[in-house]
């Protein structure tokens, strides 16, 4: 119900409410090349493929998204991350909502372990942390903008490293943002009283 009645908030630009979601990326490259068969189609043996660590932030009232791939997922890698979300994305920003799934690496006691204290408490000061319930990472509205991410950009593709997946990754970006493909969110804390009532404690009054 927290994260239901952050995103019934109204828009408001001091306040921006923000989803972030991470989802591991394969990238393919082959250890020999393709050979063209006798029917004029390109084969691939011997594929090798190495694991990326993509993620998505996604501001559903504002119409924007960001996506980015790393070689790692750590407290480090993160934390760098929000320091270009607040200094870099929303400079002028009192603070961000941030809604997040629970992982062990999303910690603001990270931001003390990359910065100094001064800084680290700067960001950590300018952040209001929702996160999302262990196996309801369907309530992260940036995973929506994944699973479109899936769909008209990677696409079962064979993207062969990084840099190539960050190349593409930036184009997808720029054409959401510019079309303002916002997230109609229809799911309220009274359909979740009623539809999830399963989850909720039966009181005897």
């Amino acid at each position: 119900e927290d994260v239901l009645d952050v995103y019934s908030r109204p828009y408001n630009e001091q306040y921006p409410v923000v989803c972030m979601d991470e989802k591991p990326i394969r990238v393919f490259d082959d250890a020999r090349k393709g050979f063209r068969s006798s029917s004029s189609a390109i084969e691939y043996h011997d594929n090798e493929y190495n694991v990326r660590n993509g993620a998505a932030f996604t501001e559903p009232l504002n119409g924007w998204r960001y996506a980015d791939a790393q070689e790692r997922r750590t407290k480090t890698d993160w934390v760098q991350q929000l320091d270009w979300l607040l200094t870099i994305q929303y400079p002028a920003a009192k603070k961000v909502l941030l809604v997040m799934d629970n992982l062990n690496t999303h910690s603001l006691a990270a931001l003390y372990e990359t910065f100094e204290p001064q800084k680290a408490f700067s960001l950590a000061s300018r952040l209001e942390i929702q996160y999302t319930p262990k196996h309801r990472s369907w309530l992260n509205i940036a995973e929506i903008e994944l699973s479109a991410l899936g769909r008209q950009c990677l696409n079962h593709r064979r993207i062969p490293d990084l840099k190539c997946l960050q190349a593409e990754l930036k184009p997808w970006c720029q054409n959401r943002n510019q079309n303002q493909r916002g997230v109609d969110w229809h799911f309220s804390t009274n359909d979740a009283r009623i539809k999830l009532k399963h989850f909720y404690p039966i009181i005897n009054i």
